[in-house]
């Protein structure tokens, strides 16, 4: 596989676990998840992990997934090389891994004493991929060995990094968000 097929073949087949976080954000708000409790001095999650988002998040994930399915054939004819369809499960896999990920993101900001939107290097820019990444291979484990080979993977860990801080600065100076991380 050549380098820009690589590099379209990783954002195309990550694009369902990268939106939902975004949506979860304009969907959000209604009741945290974790109900307002703590652990020790600190919450849980926080107000900004909510049963709304994360479910918005999700369906968002998995919708994304059912349009880029329905044009594959015609994108794939355009490059002149496959771009992923989505199996159901490997999309459900995407979407959930990546509010997961969010999720268990929050929670370790909690227990590191981070404040919400405080930024943890890292965690931040990965937390989606860590957990979609291996429930999506739980999931639909064929479809995610014909995709996900060693070198979509190794794109991935470092294209998304460099996707997350540019769409951060971008949202952040155009005031929709209020840190640029």
């Amino acid at each position: 596989m050549a380098i820009l097929e690589t590099i379209v073949v990783a954002f195309w087949a990550m694009l369902p676990a990268y939106v939902p976080n975004n949506a979860a954000v304009l969907a959000g708000g209604g009741r945290p998840i974790d109900g307002g409790r703590t652990w020790g001095d600190r919450r849980v999650l926080g107000d900004g992990k909510t049963w709304r988002g994360t479910a918005m998040g999700i369906v968002a994930g998995v919708a994304l997934a059912a349009v880029l399915t329905v044009i594959e054939p015609t994108v794939s004819d355009a490059l002149g090389f496959d771009v992923p369809r989505f199996e159901p499960l490997a999309a459900l896999g995407l979407a959930g891994g990546a509010m997961l990920g969010d999720i268990l993101a929050s929670f370790l900001k909690r227990r590191s004493g981070r404040q919400r939107g405080a930024m943890f290097p890292g965690l931040d820019q990965l937390d989606f991929v860590v957990v979609s990444l291996p429930l999506t291979a739980l999931l639909a484990t064929d479809w995610f060995l014909a995709w996900f080979t060693l070198e979509v993977v190794l794109v991935v860990v470092v294209l998304t990094p460099i996707l997350h801080v540019t769409t951060n600065v971008i949202a952040y100076k155009l005031g929709l968000k209020n840190e640029p991380w």
